[in-house]
């Protein structure tokens, strides 16, 4: 008897300390689900564009080309990641997009 309530102690901490990383996961994995539905592929017109570059381009020291890529991977994916920097995994197409070089094409 006493092996069992061990065994029963034993599986109540096992399960006790699964469920913060679990619940964590959860969070975060809705999380970005809300934002993909939100700023995901096909999320924005071709016409709103312009605003959410702009958005996306505030805080930046190199607004011009940040503009003219942003605008124009925009057009191509119809999404723009939420923020200002970062983000990008939102938008798959936004993030996928590669120059000659291999780096990134879209801010």
């Amino acid at each position: 008897m006493a092996k069992f309530f061990a065994f029963v102690l034993v599986a109540l901490i096992a399960i006790s300390m699964l469920q913060i990383p679990v619940s964590s996961f959860l969070f975060n994995f809705l999380k970005i689900y809300e934002l993909q539905v939100r700023y995901g592929p096909g999320s924005l017109k071709g016409f709103q564009c312009p605003s959410q570059c702009t958005r996306r381009c505030s805080k930046t020291q190199y607004h011009k080309p940040c503009m003219f890529f942003c605008q124009k991977c925009c057009r191509k994916c119809l999404c723009v990641p939420p923020g200002y920097y970062g983000n990008k995994a939102v938008c798959p197409c936004y993030n996928n997009w590669k120059t000659k070089e291999g780096g990134p094409k879209c801010p």
